[in-house]
């Protein structure tokens, strides 16, 4: 159980606090397309305010590599974060993050004031989290906050490097979420507990696997890794995606999920097209008689009421990885009726981040999910039964 220090244990009242977000937004000619990064760090903001907090806020944004690169200022958030939180968050347009700027601006703070550092990564050191960039991100706050789980998996000067050099280290309300969510609900699961696992390759979920499988009651494996486990069981699976080195791996899953009494449910049919496009003819045929020069791109209308009915069992089901190509509005029909399935069950719902998030999202079921993490790659590292720096770096409570 982890349990960390939050934000609603510590004492800000005229003390500079630094929080780390996640600021990482889309921009198009310096307009955000997509502000949910921005809102969503609003809550843990607003309580920094409302405590008397002196509020630093930091984040990176893209990868400039260490140069500052204009197209890729912080400065746009700036502005909408004010009109956002209905006062202003004053800009510190460093092209050292802190300079001049950030430390004059820091040291002239009123509690309840809000300023924004430039892009972390416009230093070099963040990413190699080298302590004289950690050291000086702190010189400018006693407290931190970390509130950025996108990034919680990497060991940076802005997330873990500036730890070491402040008097308290606390989570955000969005991190303290993933830590019970994704850490708590899956090691102590209310049961049954299904998790549901797709994306494109075995490979790439192979410590996914064997960490969930000693802790589910139902494995549920489709989209395009699910050809691997067709194959290695002797069937055809024509052009589809396939880790041919994998067949074995897969084979030993199934009889370790056997031997520990997990049901391990694969698709029993499959949409299967003659090309990689919306346009291409489609039909279903039976798992592993897939025939040559067709590919199998969606799992198949019974598979898609098998997963659902699993779902709709369980007290917990955690989700990564869409069923087929979602993108694709005729390869999107199994990852809608799975995202359908656990709009509709009482379970707690837990989707672990990247595709699987954005297609609830897309769907227009994502109010409908208990939790969706804000973190690709963090969210799987979770899974994975890790340790991610960003989150070991808080204090315990």
């Amino acid at each position: 159980m982890l349990n960390k220090k939050s934000v609603d244990d510590i004492n800000v009242k005229g003390k500079n606090v630094l929080v780390r977000c996640d600021f990482n937004v889309p921009l198009q000619e310096g307009k955000i397309t997509d502000e949910n990064r921005l809102v969503a760090a609003l809550p843990t903001i607003k309580k920094l305010i409302a405590d008397g907090g002196r509020v630093i806020l930091c984040s990176h944004l893209g990868k400039p590599k260490g140069q500052p690169l204009p197209e890729l200022s912080l400065a746009p958030v700036a502005v909408r974060l004010s009109e956002l939180l209905g006062q202003e968050v004053k800009f510190a347009a460093d092209a050292e993050v802190v300079g001049a700027n950030a430390k004059a601006a820091a040291a002239a703070m009123q509690d309840g004031d809000v300023i924004l550092l430039e892009n972390t990564r416009y230093r070099a050191e963040e990413t190699k989290n080298e302590e004289t960039f950690s050291k000086d991100l702190a010189s400018l706050a006693d407290i931190f906050v970390n509130d950025a789980f996108g990034t919680a998996h990497r060991a940076h000067c802005s997330n873990v490097g500036v730890t070491k050099y402040m008097k308290e280290n606390a989570v955000g309300y969005l991190m303290q979420k993933e830590i019970d969510f994704l850490g708590n609900a899956v090691n102590n699961p209310e049961r049954p507990f299904v998790a549901i696992l797709g994306g494109a390759k075995v490979s790439s979920k192979i410590p996914v696997i064997e960490n969930l499988l000693d802790k589910v009651d139902v494995l549920i494996i489709g989209g395009g890794m699910s050809y691997t486990f067709s194959k290695a069981m002797g069937g055809n699976v024509g052009e589809s995606l396939l880790e041919e080195d994998y067949c074995d791996y897969a084979l030993k899953m199934m009889k370790k999920a056997e031997e520990k009494g997990v049901k391990l449910l694969l698709p029993v049919d499959n949409v299967i097209a003659d090309g990689f496009s919306n346009d291409a003819n489609t039909q279903v045929v039976k798992r592993g008689c897939i025939p040559d020069g067709w590919e199998g791109l969606d799992i198949g209308p019974e598979t898609a009421k098998l997963f659902a009915d699993a779902a709709k069992q369980a007290k917990t089901v955690v989700w990564n990885g869409p069923m087929g190509c979602f993108e694709m509005p005729k390869f999107a029909v199994g990852t809608e009726a799975v995202a359908k399935a656990l709009a509709e069950t009482d379970a707690v719902t837990i989707i672990g981040g990247g595709d699987s998030a954005a297609a609830v999202n897309q769907m227009g079921y994502g109010d409908k999910m208990t939790h969706i993490s804000t973190g690709g790659g963090a969210s799987l590292e979770f899974l994975e039964g890790k340790e991610l720096p960003g989150v070991a770096a808080a204090d315990d409570k």
